[in-house]
């Protein structure tokens, strides 16, 4: 395993129509991801996105853009557009469409396809930097609301953020995806702007995040120190 020496990184955030390269690197870093756990491929690891406007892509890269640690996405909802969670659903409980429906007059999206490589397992960078930028842009995308379809252990982190089980799809929440040993729950953020049932220090972060979306800042988690250059004003 390659060892990382870097403690300095660029998390930024783009229109995934914007830059097809980048996309690129996401879906290879996260097919290596999904393929080290015996996941050969889930619906929102489908390439498609990358060509639909009301995507939005977070990576955490080097600092000279030569490599990509890890990365999330925001897919705005739309008539258009089945968002992944949909898909990864449907069979097992079709009303689900309708449950995201109902929130779109407020706007609404999902979180999804949240990776980091091995290289910065520990580090935070997936379960909290990337989070914390996901939850950040969201002021900017005018969504109120935000799904994700979380693993047992990122259900925990994610209440951080404000994320809590939606009970009313699947089996209280619960489905097994994505595949029949796994266990993921759906969760949703209801009030993005004020984030109230989220850990009073992370949403003091995320807001100082609104407020300077281009900022570099000193961060430490677990005891690991780390600069991190970050960019998410978006190319609307």
């Amino acid at each position: 395993m390659e060892q990382l020496v870097q403690k300095q990184f660029t998390i930024r955030a783009f229109k995934a129509e914007d830059n097809h390269d980048l996309c690129d690197k996401f879906i290879e870093g996260h097919k290596r991801v999904l393929l080290s756990v015996g996941v050969e491929e889930v619906s929102s690891s489908s390439n498609s996105w990358k060509f639909e406007p009301n995507v939005y892509v977070i990576i955490c890269e080097s600092n000279d853009g030569e490599k990509v640690y890890g990365g999330v996405r925001v897919h705005v909802y739309n008539d258009q557009h089945v968002l992944p969670m949909v898909e990864a659903t449907e069979e097992f409980d079709p009303t689900v469409a309708d449950h995201i429906k109902n929130f779109s007059p407020l706007g609404t999206g999902e979180m999804c396809g949240l990776w980091n490589s091995i290289e910065v397992a520990g580090m935070g960078i997936g379960a909290v930097y990337l989070i914390r930028s996901a939850i950040a842009i969201l002021t900017e995308l005018n969504l109120k609301t935000l799904w994700a379809l979380c693993s047992p252990f990122s259900a925990r982190i994610a209440k951080n953020y404000s994320f809590l089980k939606y009970p009313h799809v699947g089996n209280d929440g619960t489905f097994y995806y994505p595949k029949i040993d796994l266990l993921a729950t759906v969760c949703m953020v209801d009030d993005s702007e004020k984030l109230k049932n989220g850990n009073p220090e992370e949403v003091k972060r995320i807001f100082d995040l609104r407020r300077n979306p281009n900022t570099e800042k000193e961060e430490k988690n677990r005891g690991r120190d780390l600069k991190i250059n970050y960019q998410l004003g978006i190319n609307l």
